[in-house]
């Protein structure tokens, strides 16, 4: 309930200063019959426990981005009045995007984010991908085990023309963990990989629906389930005053 008024349960200490992060996800109606929703989460205070949230309810020959650029723009103006500043860097990312989708993400989505941000804003786009067949194994010397939450691996399996690393979050108990492959598509903040790579691992703690971690950055989570329940429930945009409220969850 404190979640759900606005309130934080737990950060954890993320060292950046002046950086909004966001998480973007969709949803499509199995069945076809439904508008596409767009999610859009964005931080607002300095320990990245505070959103910004807003769905965009479309129909389906419209550009998914399109609302999102505004939503964007709404962020960054409630960002500046909580903080007395526009953020230097944005660290957007994208969920729901294959492979396939990445040169229409590269060509057509991260410069409209661009166009909102000006010269003032660096943006640093990463695209999330959970749905993978890549697994992960550490060599125990006697038999092969699950690897330990925190693992990244950035060389070898990852693709030969493109900027990615794979990182298992999650402890699993039974089966074999499927790790998460990030492609960074952007990073006009040159903050390199292992700050990336690091700050992706902190955010999988910030979900406020489960005490550990989860698969994906907590943003991307959060973006899921808002555009989930208002795809499948509501199929309609809330109200204003819910607009800073994890009132989703």
């Amino acid at each position: 309930m404190n979640c759900k008024l606005g309130g934080s349960l737990w950060t954890v200490k993320i060292p950046f200063k002046n950086v909004m992060i966001c998480g973007i996800d969709s949803y499509h109606d199995p069945s076809n019959r439904g508008n596409s929703v767009a999610a859009f989460v964005a931080s607002v205070n300095s320990s990245y426990s505070q959103w910004y949230s807003k769905a965009v309810v479309q129909t389906k020959r419209e550009e998914i981005v399109n609302g999102l650029s505004a939503s964007f723009e709404i962020a960054l103006n409630i960002y500046r009045k909580r903080n007395g500043k526009l953020p230097t860097n944005v660290i957007i990312y994208r969920d729901g995007i294959g492979d396939g989708q990445l040169n229409t993400c590269l060509n057509y989505e991260i410069p409209q984010f661009e166009m909102v941000c000006g010269n003032h804003i660096k943006i640093s786009y990463i695209v999330v991908q959970k749905r993978i067949n890549t697994r992960i194994f550490s060599d125990s010397g006697i038999h092969l085990e699950n690897p330990l939450p925190g693992t990244v691996v950035d060389q070898h399996i990852t693709k030969s023309n493109m900027y990615d690393f794979f990182l298992v979050s999650q402890m699993v108990r039974q089966g074999t963990v499927t790790p998460t492959h990030y492609v960074v598509l952007r990073d006009d903040c040159n903050y390199g990989p292992d700050i990336i790579q690091k700050l992706s691992y902190k955010l999988c703690f910030l979900y406020y629906n489960w005490a550990g971690t989860i698969r994906i950055p907590a943003c991307c989570m959060y973006a899921h389930k808002l555009a989930y329940l208002i795809g499948q429930s509501i199929q309609r945009d809330v109200a204003e005053s819910l607009a800073e409220k994890l009132f989703y969850l």
